[in-house]
């Protein structure tokens, strides 16, 4: 989580991170701000904190170690809670799709400040707020949740804007837990590998061994997605490859992404996708590659005939 001053956002998602049914966990509470109140509060809760005052630093210097130190925690996400600085396009463009924020209002309605003054000005009847990915067109990234607030009569944007920092207590934990359980849900999982697989040339589906298999139309078999195949609480993706060197290393490489799958020999291996941070286009390329592995040479020499002109 990134903060700039008390981190009231932040302290909720750490609390509700505390819950046994929570499926995310606080990495790191990073600051730009070193005297900001919430690292003091991170700090006592024992998460680890990281403070870089952006004060005289060149601004893509600032957002390139403030990134260094979010990786260097193992985060997958990145939630911003009060971070007063807006990101440079490389950073953005590096959590993309992983990286979320919280505004007071109904975007997109009011994006930017003052969004309680501009709600009382324009006579609405509910301020509230808003949990959105975050892109690099400020406060118009896709939205993950809204809650509306009821402006009662004789409000100040002091007494709305108390009201709706209760909603988003409420609202931000919820929307980044549903965030998070969508990245390693077996169906969702599956149905992104199915989406990229049966878009290649002549390709059908059938379940075999009990798992969802691709191959070509009553042909060979290019791709499987494992689902606690036996019981190894894994979610993978399995694809041919050249042989055992290859192989051995992948395997070397980054074993906790890549495995030897039982009862499939040194031509395959196995890439978890329920580890966060799936590089869906790298599932796309391991997917062309074994199914040209296995097509008939008539079909693969269409394929080249086609990508020639």
């Amino acid at each position: 989580m990134l903060i700039s001053g008390s981190g009231t956002n932040m302290a909720a998602l750490l609390y509700a991170s505390r819950a046994s049914d929570c499926p995310f966990e606080i990495a790191l509470v990073a600051s730009n701000a070193p005297a900001a109140g919430g690292l003091a509060l991170a700090q006592a809760e024992g998460v680890p904190t990281f403070a870089l005052s952006h004060k005289g630093m060149d601004r893509a210097a600032h957002d390139a170690a403030m990134d260094a130190a979010i990786r260097a925690s193992g985060a997958q996400y990145v939630a911003l809670a009060g971070y007063m600085r807006i990101l440079t396009d490389e950073f953005v463009a590096g959590w993309q799709g992983r990286m979320v924020n919280i505004h007071p209002s109904l975007l997109p309605k009011y994006p930017g400040l003052h969004t309680h003054e501009r709600a009382l000005e324009a006579g609405d009847s509910h301020g509230g707020c808003s949990v959105h990915l975050v892109t690099t067109e400020l406060d118009a990234g896709p939205l993950l949740g809204q809650t509306a607030v009821a402006i009662m009569p004789g409000d100040t944007a002091e007494t709305l804007a108390a009201r709706v920092l209760l909603a988003e207590h409420q609202l931000y934990g919820r929307c980044l837990a549903t965030l998070v359980s969508a990245a390693s849900s077996p169906d969702l999982l599956i149905a992104e590998v199915r989406t990229r697989a049966l878009a290649l040339p002549q390709s059908d589906e059938v379940t075999s061994h009990g798992m969802p298999c691709f191959g070509v139309i009553k042909g060979k078999k290019f791709a499987y997605v494992s689902n606690d195949h036996h019981g190894d609480g894994k979610v993978a993706l399995l694809v041919k490859i050249s042989g055992a060197d290859e192989q051995a290393q992948l395997i070397e490489s980054d074993p906790a992404r890549y495995y030897r799958p039982a009862y499939f020999g040194d031509s395959w291996i196995g890439i978890r996708l329920d580890l966060g941070a799936v590089d869906w286009d790298g599932v796309s390329d391991w997917l062309a590659r074994s199914w040209r592995a296995i097509a008939p040479r008539k079909l693969t020499g269409l394929i080249d005939a086609a990508d020639s002109f």
